[in-house]
């Protein structure tokens, strides 16, 4: 369409590529906090049929990364300091209860070690995308890993804002990737040595340091306004 940028989708299904572009467009801040999007907009901007960008934008709602009240434009959540450190402590919640479950029969996720070592790629290449990606799958692995269809349920819709939060805070550029593959092992450690307490305690130590980095972002964001 003519004065309208055009972004290609994949070859996977099209309600999944759809969704899965405008997410990683949310999140990298390409479409900002307090914007709109509309069905009428996604079809414009993709070539696609207005059921499909409902689909898509029921989809990021479910999930956090849109807002919406009844009759209303869907748009980017703006987050304050008291609606990270509620979506903390309910990601803690569930996280806890994950890596506990699997310390104690010592069930070290193949997929979450794959996505450590994803992580220490991207940390070795300076990749801030591919890191927040990995961080992500990592612990998105590990609650899969239980089995517990209600915790991944939980989990999902937790995720969908904490990606959010890690994409519009930039929280990765204020430590080093490495300080984060530290902590991602030493969960890993504490699950295959069969310790589920240890597993929790290293767990919450590493969610309060990504809490504490995330607000720490958003005070000087503020204090710069």
């Amino acid at each position: 369409m003519d004065g309208q940028a055009s972004f290609p989708l994949g070859p996977s299904s099209l309600t999944e590529a759809l969704y899965e572009s405008v997410r990683k467009r949310i999140v990298g801040g390409e479409i900002a906090p307090g914007e709109k999007l509309t069905e009428i907009r996604l079809a414009g901007e993709y070539g696609v049929a207005r059921p499909t960008a409902k689909a898509c934008l029921e989809r990021l709602t479910a999930l956090g990364l849109l807002r919406r009240t009844t009759h209303k434009t869907a748009v980017v959540p703006e987050l304050d300091e008291d609606d990270i450190r509620d979506l903390y402590l309910g990601r803690e919640t569930v996280e806890r209860a994950a890596v506990a479950a699997l310390a104690r029969t010592a069930s070290l996720p193949p997929a979450a070690v794959r996505a450590q070592a994803a992580m220490k790629a991207a940390v070795a290449d300076m990749e801030l995308a591919d890191q927040v990606e990995a961080d992500i799958a990592f612990h998105s692995e590990l609650v899969a890993a239980v089995g517990s269809r209600r915790l991944s349920r939980m989990h999902e819709v937790i995720l969908g804002e904490v990606h959010l939060t890690m994409g519009r805070f930039r929280a990765h550029r204020v430590t080093h990737g490495t300080d984060v593959v530290r902590e991602h092992d030493d969960i890993l450690k504490a699950i295959a040595d069969g310790d589920p307490d240890r597993a929790q305690q290293c767990l919450t130590c590493h969610l309060d340091q990504a809490r504490a980095r995330v607000i720490g972002r958003l005070h000087r964001e503020q204090a710069s306004a």
